[in-house]
């Protein structure tokens, strides 16, 4: 039959027939193609695995894998797919029914399989902010907030609680998480204090372990984030999101020197922050972004934006074309749109389209995201590895976070040794809205975006724990508010603070008190004559200055989250306190900000903590032979030199000698150095002055934890307040400082302390 014979309805539908199969054998055709891809082969280098995968993307494609939105925000899953999307976060909060870790892998599994429905199979990477464990996740274990890790001194132990959070959020399929924050909080007004390790950028730079914990769990391993970039925790007046008026010198001092620690750990990702510096936005800020994180620090990984940071350049309300070409030509790669992913697609289309932003800006980004999704193993294990879901909420990761959680806990004050507590005879009142509220103790970030308090998750409360740990022959009598205490105690314990909060509804900006509540239940128990123990769950340092003097004890216990076991371990004295302050405390919230070095009288000074020796004492202290509390409210002895006076500097010999570890990090005509003194003698130093000679033409312009004076080439660093003795036989001490040259910048090679040679490390 010819074709003028064939009606014109079979002559249409074997056209649409053909095309319909051509349109199948071509997407066959180049689906086997892309199976054969090199970008497909494992074995091939990373590299050349991006290289051949950028050669055969589209603009969509480019464009989709820089987007990022919040999976309740898609209109349908299939989204993922039309959109080319790059990423999948939940924000605080945004969880799949029921929040079960299967119900969160299977969700993942659900996006996933749409990504790798595209021509080009690039599988998605899903973020979340698992700050504190994988705190979205009801029964997932909840470690303390970075405050109370900061408390602990102990890198490992950090790093053991990354590897433990990648284990559970590997096991509901995620493999990025917002973590850690880097900021250093140096006003404790800040809402995010809790979710930084400490005030002292050394200290920070040292809690950047965590970075591993996370990108070195083997096939549990996760994306790590240093966030906020760069200067949040240094805002006027504490301000969430505000400005931070630092000359660069101090920017650089105080606020870059832990994301360089994390940079050289290779984190893979850079949260940019919402604040300012010196009123211009991070969003926008190319000189910090690209000229130094990447350029200077060599940052290889990707920058991705804060939740609709973008919207904030132009101080107005949505996001414009022209602020998403601010961001990306700052050298944001990734940019969080939570809510309007199709409206950014198009228009970072069209921006890219116009020539307003380069291509090879665009092929940049997705090189560098690309290259973490391959270093993830995404290409070759996109789903799910279900032999991690049972990790979620595990024994052996609730006994690191009991782990962490005594070894967080600050001993402030023991009048008359009250602490630690008998476990055997009598009877033990407990108090507090804290005491038996697992929201409370676990603090924001938990479960939803602010947290709440109440049963928000499973875990040990810290009545619970006591209870747990007190004998069989002791009765513990448990009352929210206190009453019905009477003198037939032996003690009584307290557990009052905070509430749950996180960032911008956490911000304080009048008292820093205990609220009412704490206070009305507080005088209830001290009018009972029985000796007051006080667990204090805060976010931060509070004004406790003018209640301390009423209390036996203080014991801060920060943000502890489930394992309220790891107090009750404290308490009664199978461990002995070990934490030290990782912010000064205040003496009132008039102090704020109040920091290390800055010659405020603090009520207790960065660094301090006491500790006891030994098992519970016994019998037991009764309310009769409890003394009256200390009338200072600095306990004494102070492990640390009092804040009035350095001692003066040690000249005695020092046998076993010391060593110096002197690392600099240099961009070009200025440089930062971070010094250790170890002494390996078997006697303290106490007070101490390092000196050397500068080869060449280096000048000391700034400094931190020491007092630096220079004539010419010769340096001459004095001890802090708080840091003027060494520890014996391995006992260390550390500064920083920043500086300026011209030609070389070679390291000293010779260095003494008090007058005594010491080794290079």
């Amino acid at each position: 039959m010819t074709s003028r014979l064939r009606p014109a309805w079979v002559t249409a539908l074997v056209t649409l027939l053909a095309a319909a199969l051509t349109a199948v054998f071509a997407a066959d055709h180049g689906a086997a193609r892309a199976a054969d891809a090199p970008y497909k082969d494992p074995s091939l280098p990373v590299a050349a695995r991006v290289d051949d995968l950028l050669s055969r993307m589209s603009l969509d494609d480019k464009v989709g894998q820089m987007t990022q939105a919040d999976r309740s925000a898609l209109t349908t899953v299939s989204d993922v797919a039309t959109y080319r999307l790059g990423s999948i976060l939940s924000g605080g909060g945004s969880a799949p029914s029921p929040n079960t870790a299967s119900s969160w892998a299977d969700m993942y599994d659900n996006f996933q399989r749409q990504a790798l429905s595209t021509p080009l199979g690039i599988p998605m990477i899903y973020g979340i902010d698992a700050v504190h464990g994988h705190n979205n996740v009801v029964g997932a274990t909840i470690f303390p907030h970075n405050i109370g890790l900061g408390a602990t001194r102990d890198p490992d132990l950090v790093e053991r609680v990354g590897r433990a959070t990648a284990e559970e959020v590997s096991g509901t399929g995620i493999d990025w998480t917002f973590a850690p924050c880097l900021c250093v909080a140096r006003n404790d007004r800040w809402g995010r204090t809790y979710e930084s390790f400490s005030e002292d950028p050394q200290l920070v730079t040292q809690m950047t372990t965590i970075v591993d914990g996370f990108q070195k769990a083997g096939n549990a391993s996760i994306l790590a984030t240093a966030k906020h970039y760069v200067g949040d925790g240094g805002t006027t007046g504490g301000k969430d999101q505000g400005n931070t008026e630092l000359s660069e010198a101090d920017l650089r001092a105080i606020h870059l020197a832990p994301f360089k620690a994390a940079v050289q750990r290779g984190v893979g990702s850079v949260m940019v922050s919402y604040s300012s510096w010196n009123g211009v936005k991070m969003h926008g800020n190319k000189y910090l972004i690209t000229d130094v994180l990447k350029g200077e620090l060599g940052f290889t990984g990707f920058v991705v934006t804060d939740w609709a940071g973008i919207d904030q350049l132009d101080g107005q309300t949505g996001f414009t074309a022209s602020e998403i070409t601010t961001a990306i030509n700052a050298g944001v790669d990734m940019v969080m749109v939570p809510t309007d992913y199709k409206r950014f697609v198009s228009l970072l289309k069209s921006e890219v389209q116009g020539g307003r932003i380069a291509t090879s800006r665009i092929d940049d980004a997705n090189r560098r995201i690309l290259t973490k999704k391959f270093e993830l193993g995404l290409f070759e294990r996109p789903l799910t590895d279900r032999s991690y879901t049972s990790t979620v909420g595990s024994a052996a990761h609730r006994a690191v976070a009991r782990e962490a959680v005594r070894e967080s806990l600050v001993l402030l004050k023991n009048a008359g040794n009250v602490l630690p507590l008998g476990k055997s005879g009598g009877k033990i009142f407990v108090a507090g809205k804290s005491a038996d509220d697992i929201g409370n103790q676990s603090g924001g970030w938990t479960i939803s975006w602010q947290g709440s308090s109440g049963n928000t998750t499973t875990g040990t409360t810290i009545l619970q724990g006591i209870r747990d740990a007190v004998g069989s022959g002791t009765q513990v009598t448990y009352n929210r508010d206190g009453s019905g205490i009477d003198s037939s105690y032996r003690a009584a314990i307290a557990v009052v603070g905070e509430t749950p909060y996180a960032e911008g509804q956490g911000d304080r900006t009048g008292s820093m008190s205990l609220d009412s509540t704490d206070l009305a239940t507080l005088q209830r128990l001290k009018a009972s004559g029985v000796p007051l123990v006080v667990v204090l769950v805060s976010g931060r340092p509070l004004d406790v200055a003018g209640q301390i003097d009423q209390w036996n004890a203080l014991v801060a216990a920060w943000l502890p989250g489930t394992e309220g076991r790891g107090v009750a371990d404290v308490l009664f004295g199978d461990y002995a306190p070990n934490g030290k302050l990782p912010m000064t405390w205040p003496r009132s919230a008039d102090q704020e900000p109040i920091n290390a070095g800055d010659g405020k009288q603090a009520l207790f000074e960065y660094g301090f903590g006491l500790t006891y020796t030994g098992t519970s004492p016994s019998p037991s202290p009764s309310p009769s032979a409890s003394p009256s509390p200390s009338p200072s409210p600095s306990p004494s002895p102070s492990p640390s030199p009092s804040p009035s006076a350095s001692p003066s500097p040690s000249s005695s010999p020092l046998p076993g000698g010391c060593v110096v570890t002197y690392k600099v990090n240099d961009w070009g005509s200025g440089f930062t150095a971070d010094v250790t003194i170890t002494n390996r003698s078997s006697s303290p130093v106490n007070g101490w002055r390092l000196q050397w000679t500068y080869a060449g033409d280096q000048k000391v312009t700034g400094y931190w934890n020491s007092t630096i004076t220079q004539s010419g080439r010769q340096v001459t660093a004095s001890n802090a307040t708080w840091n003027g003795t060494i520890g014996a036989g391995g006992g260390t001490a550390s500064f920083g400082f920043q500086g300026s040259y011209s030609g070389a910048n070679p390291a000293p090679t010779a260095f003494t302390l008090n007058g005594t040679a010491c080794t290079t490390g």
